[in-house]
This record gives structure tokens, sequence and C-alpha cells, in this order.
């Protein structure tokens, strides 16, 4: 069984793509032998990683046995969030997201090889990419359009209304939500699994009043979209619905372990008689 201490690093790159220092907090568990498998979970948002208690939750999944040797790492968003976060090259109807290309552009070429040379050991196992409302819609994006780096999205309360058009100039949900589209439109299916969660109480909006709030429709009509482009499975999809979830941290720390203990699962250990 892993050590339950997790250990706790702090970390600035100075980003060619973003133009600017970027902060990370990285957890890692104590004790790694070198012949592990060990996985890697990116996480947006690290300024919530306090929050999220992300510390307290490994040490217990670790402890319990639940979860593969995993190195997560916490990246602080700044105050240019709503522009660096987004849907990578096509900005939303108010122009936001603008820089998603460059933040895309930062995790593939500049942090995910600098986490490689930070940590002791090889990172041979999964690496997934998760984050929190539009910070989630983000994940989702870059994990899609680099299924060579990346094996699991997870969003929590995702931003999936992400759109081109205000409800207010003829919108339409088939035609206008950005993340759907890209999507519909992507050339083949690439090989990445999605862990999708939203709070019954996320919001209060229900544009098309069929008496269920937008996440919730945005999201499951994400997931109808990825079964008409092939993802069939159980395993490649799971949907997490939280009864009296709300769109806070609060509620995005209680659905944290399920989260990872579906992503990063423990392997049975089997022993000679």
């Amino acid at each position: 069984m892993l050590s339950s201490e997790i250990i706790k690093s702090t970390h600035r790159i100075k980003s060619l793509h973003l133009n600017r220092t970027v902060e990370l907090e990285m957890y890692s568990p104590d004790e790694l032998m070198g012949n592990e498998e060990v996985s890697l979970l990116l996480l947006n948002d690290g300024q919530e990683s306090e929050a999220m208690h992300i510390q307290e939750v490994l040490s217990l999944l670790y402890t319990s046995g639940k979860i593969e040797p995993l190195i997560v790492v916490a990246i602080k968003a700044s105050e240019d969030r709503v522009q660096e976060y987004g849907v990578a090259g096509v900005p939303d109807f108010l122009g936001r997201g603008a820089k998603a290309d460059k933040y895309t552009a930062f995790i593939t070429g500049e942090l995910l090889p600098f986490v490689q040379a930070e940590v002791s050991v090889p990172v041979n196992g999964k690496r997934a990419f998760a984050g929190f409302s539009l910070g989630g819609l983000s994940a989702f994006d870059i994990v899609w359009n680099n299924d060579n780096l990346f094996d699991i999205a997870g969003v929590f309360s995702g931003s999936f209304w992400w759109r081109k058009k205000d409800l207010k100039d003829g919108y339409r949900d088939e035609q206008d939500r950005i993340l759907h589209e890209m999507i519909r439109t992507t050339t083949g299916k690439p090989e990445v699994k999605f862990w999708l969660m939203t709070g019954t109480d996320d919001e209060t909006a229900d544009r098309n009043r069929n008496f269920i709030i937008d996440s919730i429709d945005d999201t499951v009509d994400v997931i109808k979209e990825l079964m008409a482009k092939g993802y069939k499975r159980p395993e490649d999809i799971f949907y997490y619905e939280m009864v009296g979830g709300k769109h806070e941290v609060a509620t995005w720390a209680k659905a944290l372990p399920a989260f990872l203990t579906w992503a990063f699962p423990r392997k049975p250990r089997f022993t000679n008689l």
C-alpha cells in the first residue's frame, strides 16, 4: 500500500506562450520506488486546491487503497482566466476565450515537459485533465484535441453553454453551442474517456423551458454528441448528477473522490500461494 503522506510543492513557470509566470501546486505520493505505474492529473483553477482539500483527499484514497500512484498538478488561473479558458480558436459571442489557443500551447508545449522534468519517476500511466465550470470546458477542449497526450477529461459543472450567439440574437441549441459543434465536426474519434458532473442546483436558468436547468441539458447534449461519435461503451462516459449540488467549490470538492476513484482505480494485486 502507498504511504498516505502527500508531498506538496509550489512551482513557477515563465510561459512564453502566455507571456506571464504561471504558478502551480504539485501533489505527489511519498516514497515512490520508481517501478510503479504513475499517472498524472492536471487541474485547472488550481487556486482552489486548498478549498478542494486535495491533499487530504489524496491521502485518504491512498490509505484506503482506492487509487493508483498519482501526481496532481493544480494550475492557478490568472486575472485573464476568461480569455485563457475556453475552446481554442473559437471565442464566444463576447470575444471571451481569445487566448485559449495560447493556453493549450502552454499546457502541451511547456507544462507537460516541465512536470516530467520535476518528477523523479516516469509518468507512465494515464494522463487526465480536469476542471470546474469554464475550467472544465477548457480541460475538455484540450483533451479532445490532444488525445496523443491525454486519456481522460474530467468536467465538474462544465460551461458547455459556451456559445457563438447571444440568446437575444436568434440563438439555437443545435447550431450555436461551440463545444457541441466541435465534437460534431471533428474528423475521427479521439481515443479518450469522459467523466462529466453536474449538480441539480447548479443554476436556475432554463432557456428552452423544459423544466430542466441548462447545465444539465447542455451536459446531457454533450453526452448525446459523444455517443453519436461512437462512444457507446459504459466505460467511455461516466455521468454523475449530484442531487443538491451547486455551482460552487464545496460541491466539486465532494465530487472529487468519485472522479479520482473512477479515473485512477487501484488495480487488484495478486500474490503467489
